[in-house]
């Protein structure tokens, strides 16, 4: 078979090529539009759709590239800054862009317009200090951001806005020192975030009651160890309980977390947080923070109450089962007493009483992924009725109590200060004076004794305080007999300031009370 000649046009003219020199035109044809398109650039090294242009001293992308690569490796180059114009063309096919090692210390907003699809991008060590906003927001499709190991101290709030499709964001080894809890909730969080890395910065304490919020899934890709936190016990009670939830940011790196006494801010002695309750934590502490964490949850006898099963693995296809205190499976579709349970994996008790407290499991299986989780939570249902009940008798046990004592003061005092005394009735008390010879003398006697001297009615003016004992067999003509002790001493009030000892036991001079005794007719 032979071809014919065919005549090209050309800025030269017309030439005649035979079929040898249209063969060689085709050649070199496409050998120009081919490195028109992009070839491999003699600083790199190209196989297919990927292209590494590693430790070349490189500045910028190179220009020759051709546009349906998928992988670019820029490490170990000089890259200064990012800007809209560093990349030249549209790389609308690649998905993995690797700058790490560079020299980085801005990027302005629009520097990743020409590479959209973006699902992996490496910006670790480099020196970026503080990321504005929004710097990514053209990556709609970002899965994996890598920017460990630089000098950031500070991210906005919207720093990463627009990536919505955002799953790890690795922060390792930078100067942060708050959480960046806008990642998790507030107008730009991430509802796609399962990892996030921000160990080995300078952290010291955590919002762990907004943490508390999150759910489970994305809680347990935190990682927060290596950072010089302040020793509190409701940090351990946090980190405890991820350590039971099996969490591998708490359990691969157990040894790796510590904290620092308040009182040593330059963390000179740094304590093992996670050891053997080094810091001595009360186990009421612990309980309020398993509250948060919604590992116990309080319930009325009659309320309904809806558990949720918080399992890291709740994707699609995830089976949920529950056990009761008393081994009872609880399952979806099955509905077992006053027990229900949800695809979701929720549990529901529709009229729970004192008996359903207890300690409840829930098991999710997903048998696609070949994963499975046991989530342990404590149900407490108490009668608000009977407690109230019992707080009432207390207090009105109380108050019975305080108000008896008060009165017995209020007597005490009334007794001591407004008893009436019978010489605000006479002008002058006529003392009768018992004869000290007489042992049938009575203190009751009728019969008026003579005045003392000046001297014993002088010091007879007070009141004298003494013990009694009655008599057993009183004596005819006695009226009311007392008798002393053998040789006891009479001591008076505050008044009289001596003793006097009584010769005869059988003798005194007044009684202790002040109420007037009437003799027996």
């Amino acid at each position: 078979m032979s071809l014919s000649c065919q005549t090209i046009s050309t800025r030269l003219g017309v030439l005649k090529l035979n079929c040898k020199g249209l063969l060689f035109l085709s050649v070199f044809t496409i050998s120009v539009c081919g490195n028109a398109s992009g070839l491999c650039p003699t600083a790199c090294i190209c196989a297919s759709d990927i292209v590494s242009c590693t430790n070349k001293n490189l500045s910028r992308v190179p220009g020759t590239l051709f546009k349906f690569i998928k992988r670019l490796d820029l490490s170990y180059n000089r890259i200064a800054f990012l800007e809209p114009e560093w990349v030249p063309v549209l790389f609308d096919k690649l998905n993995t862009l690797i700058i790490n090692h560079n020299s980085i210390s801005s990027i302005i907003t629009g520097s990743f317009s020409t590479t959209p699809n973006l699902k992996y991008l490496d910006l670790s060590s480099n020196n970026l200090k503080t990321l504005g906003s929004p710097l990514f927001q053209e990556l709609r499709v970002l899965e994996v951001l890598l920017l460990y190991n630089n000098q950031i101290t500070q991210i906005d709030s919207a720093a990463f806005g627009g990536l919505y499709k955002l799953q790890k964001l690795y922060l390792c080894c930078n100067s942060l020192s708050h959480f960046p809890l806008d990642l998790y909730i507030g107008k730009h969080k991430l509802t796609e975030l399962v990892l996030l890395d921000i160990s080995y910065n300078h952290i010291q304490s955590v919002p762990i009651q907004r943490i508390s919020l999150v759910p489970a899934k994305r809680l347990s890709g935190i990682y927060l160890h290596g950072n010089p936190f302040y020793c509190d016990c409701t940090l351990y009670a946090m980190l405890i309980y991820w350590y039971h939830r099996h969490f591998n940011s708490v359990v691969d790196f157990k040894n790796e977390y510590a904290c620092v006494l308040r009182s040593d801010p330059k963390g000179s002695n740094k304590l093992p947080l996670l050891h053997d309750n080094f810091l001595n934590c009360s186990e009421s502490t612990i309980n309020v923070s398993f509250h948060a964490f919604g590992f116990i949850h309080e319930a009325q006898v009659g309320e309904r109450l809806i558990v949720h099963c918080d399992s890291k693995i709740s994707d699609a296809g995830t089976y949920f089962i529950w056990v009761s205190p008393d081994n009872r499976l609880l399952e979806p579709d099955k509905d077992t007493d006053n027990f229900k349970v949800f695809h979701n994996g929720s549990l529901e008790i529709i009229d729970p009483q004192l008996e359903d407290s207890g300690l409840y499991s829930c098991i999710a299986i997903n048998k696609r992924r070949l994963l499975n989780e046991t989530i342990e939570v404590r149900i407490n249902v108490s009668n608000f009725t009977v407690n109230r009940s019992h707080a009432h008798e207390a207090f009105n046990t109380a108050f019975t109590t305080l108000a008896a004592c008060v009165a017995s003061i209020i007597l005490v005092l009334l007794y001591l200060y407004l008893t009436p005394c019978p010489c605000q009735c006479k002008t002058r008390r006529r003392k009768r004076k018992l004869p000290q010879s007489s042992a049938h003398s009575s203190i009751l006697n009728s019969t008026p004794s003579p005045d003392p001297p000046a001297d014993e009615k002088k010091s007879s003016s007070g009141k004298r305080v003494v013990f009694l004992e009655p008599v057993n067999e009183p004596k005819q003509g006695q009226n009311g007999k007392v008798r002393l002790f053998p040789k006891e001493t009479v001591i008076a009030e505050s008044i009289l300031k001596t003793t006097r000892a009584k010769s005869d036991s059988d003798s005194v001079n007044s009684v202790f009370s002040d109420t007037p005794f009437m003799p027996s007719s």
